[in-house]
């Protein structure tokens, strides 16, 4: 046996890609996109559930939307009727209408007796309130729920009487001081 000589290496130059290979790399590309795509849609899932989390499900330590806070602050304390009271009083010339609120201004809310205390500056507009109060306190029972206000306690501009303690001159030991 004679040894033949040895072929020189042909140049091997890229083939383009066949039927096969063409399948293949777009597999491989449409694979990449789908999960491009559910990696999307799973960061839109996470935003509107409230977005990050502190662990595998949701628990009083995950961060929580300003207004979503303070409204379970509010359920948490039992607040629930003295937060809707307090939104009222911010809303009163609604309520009641510019004119009367001009001359009526709530001053507070006994929550134990459901009692609704206001202020007017004069005794025409206490009058005004006293007959306007029934269909107030109807009002105020539909935008706070049934209950909430039973009564409307008008106080018109003197209001309760000041006590200062006894009236007497200086110097003198009151109403049993005797002369002489």
């Amino acid at each position: 046996m004679t040894e033949q000589p040895a072929r020189p290496a042909r140049p091997t130059t890229p083939a383009e890609p066949s039927g096969v290979d063409l399948a293949r790399v777009a597999l491989r590309a449409a694979k990449e996109q789908a999960r491009a795509r559910g990696a999307a849609a799973q960061q839109k899932k996470q935003a509107r559930r409230g977005g990050l989390r502190s662990g595998a499900r949701a628990d009083g330590r995950d961060p929580l939307p300003l207004g979503a806070a303070i409204s379970r602050l509010i359920t948490e304390r039992g607040w629930e009727t003295p937060a809707a009271v307090g939104g009222v009083m911010g809303r009163w010339p609604q309520m009641v209408g510019p004119e009367v609120a001009q001359h009526c201004e709530p001053q507070r809310y006994d929550e134990d007796a459901r009692v609704l205390t206001v202020r007017c500056d004069s005794t025409a507009w206490a009058t005004q309130l006293r007959l306007l109060a029934p269909q107030l306190v109807a009002r105020l029972n539909a935008d706070l729920g049934q209950g909430t206000v039973k009564l409307i306690k008008v106080l018109g501009p003197g209001g309760p009487a000041r006590r200062y303690g006894p009236l007497r001159a200086p110097g003198s030991r009151g109403p049993g001081d005797t002369y002489g």
